[in-house]
């Protein structure tokens, strides 16, 4: 199981319909922002205008703290910008901070670069020439201390490359982005929309770099990346902080419910976020299979058999349906 979010392996082997399934395999809020009637029925009538992508580029730079002399590119989702990583970085190996959402690591293969898997930070291989962190980390939750940041990326620079750091999970808390750190460092910060406002359809992401290494990746993508109903709804979604405010108390609050149905289940929790929550089970792997033949579908990890991720229910009915179907027989 490569990815959450796709039913399709899950209808292929235990039947069923798109309607009949609980998905909670994705990190992805189950409770979207809310698109207001008619807000983007005039832009599916014309290409992106250069407007547009201001007003989406402006919202972005006050959400994540980018200042002013930073560039940020807006890309069709964060996987386009991570497969475009290993193309368009200066020549030479890179360091993943693992355990980690193995799609950085198959780019960087694809792009013919060699890959260390390292655990901590504090010893960097000397071969190395660039650093990709996740944080907060996918699936275990884990967060790096931010104020080292600007060290590694002192010393990568020191070798003419890049810190990487991918951030699709920080909207959970404003205070872990290191945006405000890209001017006058090969930092490359990775943001997603879709994942905290619940809306991965828009395919949208954002890179926040110093205007050098921005240039790149906005040649690279080209005119129109991006289409207009995404900038339109992006920017208006990223200006609502009462909204992303409400969002994050109730993703919180509905995370430690999840976290008392599944400890009852006899899950021991090791990691995760308010979006998800990674567990651990001698039997996870017959959990998993228990579940999907009652049409429900977590997150199952060939490399680590005894875990599972739980995404969240969407309210009280789909945690009920999750805890009676862990229960029953």
């Amino acid at each position: 199981m490569n990815h959450g979010g796709d039913l399709s392996e899950a209808i292929a082997h235990y039947g069923g319909g798109p309607q009949d399934w609980l998905d909670l395999s994705t990190g992805i809020n189950p409770r979207p922002w809310p698109v207001p009637a008619g807000l983007f029925a005039d832009v599916l009538h014309r290409l992106p205008a250069h407007a547009d992508e201001d007003a989406l580029i402006e919202a972005a730079r006050q959400t994540y703290d980018a200042p002013k002399d930073a560039a940020i590119v807006a890309a069709p989702g964060t996987q386009a910008l991570i497969q475009w990583l290993p193309h368009l970085a200066p020549p030479g190996n890179v360091a993943i901070l693992g355990p980690t959402y193995s799609e950085h690591a198959q780019s960087w293969h694809r792009g013919n670069r060699t890959v260390a898997a390292i655990t901590d930070m504090k010893a960097l291989p000397r071969e190395v020439r660039h650093v990709i962190v996740v944080n907060p980390n996918n699936p275990d939750g884990r967060v790096f201390e931010s104020a080292r940041f600007k060290q590694i990326a002192d010393e990568m620079r020191s070798r003419g490359g890049w810190l990487i750091v991918d951030e699709s999970f920080a909207d959970v808390d404003p205070a872990i982005g290191c945006a405000s750190l890209c001017v006058n460092l090969p930092i490359v910060v990775l943001r997603s929309f879709g994942k905290f406002f619940g809306l991965p359809g828009l395919r949208l992401g954002f890179l926040i770099a110093e205007p050098r290494i921005a240039a790149s990746f906005q040649a690279a993508l080209g005119p129109w990346a991006v289409s207009a109903p995404a900038l339109t709804i992006a920017a208006a979604a990223l200006k609502d902080r009462a909204w992303a405010a409400a969002a994050r108390t109730n993703l919180n609050m509905m995370a430690q419910r999840l976290d008392a149905v599944l400890q009852m289940a006899g899950f021991r929790l090791i990691g995760g976020l308010p979006l998800f929550r990674l567990v651990q089970h001698d039997d996870a792997r017959a959990l998993h299979e228990k579940l999907a033949r009652k049409h429900i579908w977590c997150r199952r990890f060939d490399e680590t058999p005894d875990r599972l991720r739980f995404g969240l229910p969407r309210g009280d009915e789909e945690l009920a349906r999750l805890k009676e179907a862990l229960i029953s027989p």
